[in-house]
């Protein structure tokens, strides 16, 4: 995996297009895209890497943000169309706070007319740059945290941490509602997805940098350290034989590491033989090689889901 600090102005196409050409790989995914007018973590999937971006679906992500009340825009944010006169509020932090903390939990949110949501198989955003009618479902979404950090005139800044799919534009729109004067949204950092935070995360410039340096090798994070909140058991050859050819096989639960708390992410789950619950595991060669991602199927028995590396 790679982790890019996106600039604000490039879509994650931008980026991504911009790590190939950097790179050489033609095989290139991602954790999640960012608007353009957002910046911060963008994880990129680099190679056999693509295939364990399943794994990462549902993870957490934050955000730092800034909303701008007083009017709200077709588009949420910043970029789009103002529906109205700026009213220039006063705000009140206490109110907001309160205002804030009703979307705690799991909620029912609708999308932005310009987003990637699909209509009849066509995205909503190209329906709403024709003046079509965008008419989007609400959909559950969960928000961990929505939590106010300061108020500077009209604008208010939050953290927020939330499940997949929410948009932070829509929560900033809803604010906007309830406050009474219509919101968008101004600013947005995304801080964390995962385990992969803005300390793991290099500005193009940087990599760009480290690239005709022949550092880029550096910023690259292994197989090895994916996932790691999953438990991982190093295996004997014997049963790396099985694991490589996509066979069920005993493990011990004495063999059986836990994982490790991460970022936005909670405890990892614990495997006890008192109480045994079926659990993911990251399977390592002798030779501390990430060959496989396995689940149990009944206790001490697991079957690989995604092989890396099969039997030569």
């Amino acid at each position: 995996m790679l982790v890019v600090n996106k600039p604000r102005g490039k879509t994650s196409h931008d980026v991504v297009e911009s790590v190939r050409r950097l790179l050489g790989f033609r095989q290139i995914g991602h954790l999640g895209t960012l608007d353009p007018l957002a910046t911060g973590v963008l994880v990129l999937a680099l190679g056999r890497a693509t295939r364990l971006a399943r794994f990462y679906a549902g993870r957490r992500k934050r955000y730092t943000c800034a909303v701008r009340f007083g009017f709200a825009t077709d588009t949420y944010d910043a970029e789009g169309q103002a529906l109205g006169p700026d009213q220039d509020p006063a705000l009140d932090a206490a109110q907001l706070e309160a205002f804030a903390a009703r979307f705690v939990g799991k909620i029912q949110q609708t999308p932005p007319a310009f987003s990637a949501k699909k209509i009849r198989g066509r995205p909503a955003h190209e329906l709403a740059r024709k003046k079509k009618p965008v008419n989007l479902e609400p959909v559950e979404v969960e928000v961990y945290e929505f939590r106010l950090t300061g108020v500077e005139g009209s604008i208010a800044r939050f953290v927020v941490e939330c499940g997949a799919g929410t948009y932070i534009r829509s929560l900033a729109n809803d604010l906007g509602k309830l406050q009474g004067c219509g919101a968008h949204l101004a600013e947005i950092v995304r801080t964390a997805v995962g385990e992969f935070t803005l300390d793991h995360a290099g500005p193009l410039g940087e990599l760009e940098q480290d690239a005709k340096a022949g550092r880029i090798a550096d910023r690259v994070i292994g197989l090895e350290n994916l996932l790691p909140d999953l438990p991982r058991a190093t295996i004997l050859p014997i049963v790396e034989r099985r694991v490589r050819h996509g066979a069920k096989f005993n493990l011990p639960l004495a063999q059986i590491q836990p994982g490790q708390v991460t970022a936005a992410q909670g405890a990892p789950e614990q495997l006890d033989s008192g109480d045994w619950k079926p659990a993911r595991l990251r399977v390592f060669s002798q030779q501390g090689r990430l060959i496989a991602i396995a689940e149990a199927v009944v206790p001490r028995t697991y079957q690989p889901v995604l092989v890396l590396e099969a039997t030569p």
